[in-house]
């Protein structure tokens, strides 16, 4: 039976298990050999990483043809207007092509862990929360998406990825869930 890892990334942590660099990396936290990353997390992004241990179910998740929501929190520098709401809505126009449409809402400030180091922020600063839905995984697609619209992302946390949600991880936190995946159809 295939095994799912639900691992709560903390910031500047990557998303692999080595790093000629001497960076944080998953080996700091998990000890689980023949586990792989189903996706990515960038290295300045906290929450959901998915690990497994089956090749198939990987790739599953992975694939953006399967289109699974994943679910982001951001903090964005200043106060997101409704045009750049529609615009992330409709899909934006990045360096490598338009992006699929997204769920975008703009939320309170969320209840989350305080990041460390925290994001440099001086009094005067006005900043807001945006929930980001999309169903694609390029790289820094959401940074890359609301600075497009005018608002760089500060902070950036993944909720959830599909079904599967970061509720009850700390930073630095997992669990294992059992996947049960259907028999391979063989084609004669």
């Amino acid at each position: 039976m295939a095994e799912i890892v639900l691992f709560n990334k903390p910031f500047q942590v990557l998303s692999q298990f080595t790093d000629s660099e001497g960076r944080a990396t998953l080996a700091d936290y998990l000890d689980l050999p023949g586990y792989r990353a189903a996706g990515r997390l960038d290295y300045d992004s906290e929450g959901l990483l998915l690990l497994t241990n089956d090749g198939r179910l990987q790739q599953q998740i992975a694939n953006p043809r399967t289109r699974t929501w994943k679910t982001y929190l951001a903090q964005l520098d200043g106060e997101i207007d409704e045009a750049a709401l529609q615009a992330l809505r409709r899909g934006v126009e990045l360096n490598d092509g338009m992006t699929r449409p997204a769920k975008a809402a703009v939320i309170d400030t969320p209840d989350l862990w305080p990041r460390n180091p925290p994001i440099r922020q001086r009094n005067k600063d006005v900043t807001s929360w945006l929930e980001l839905k999309i169903t694609e995984g390029r790289n820094r697609q959401v940074r890359r998406m609301t600075a497009e619209v005018g608002y760089p992302t500060l902070r950036l946390v993944r909720l959830a990825v599909g079904h599967w949600s970061l509720e009850g991880l700390a930073p630095g936190e997992y669990r294992v869930e059992r996947v049960h995946m259907p028999a391979r159809r063989r084609v004669s």
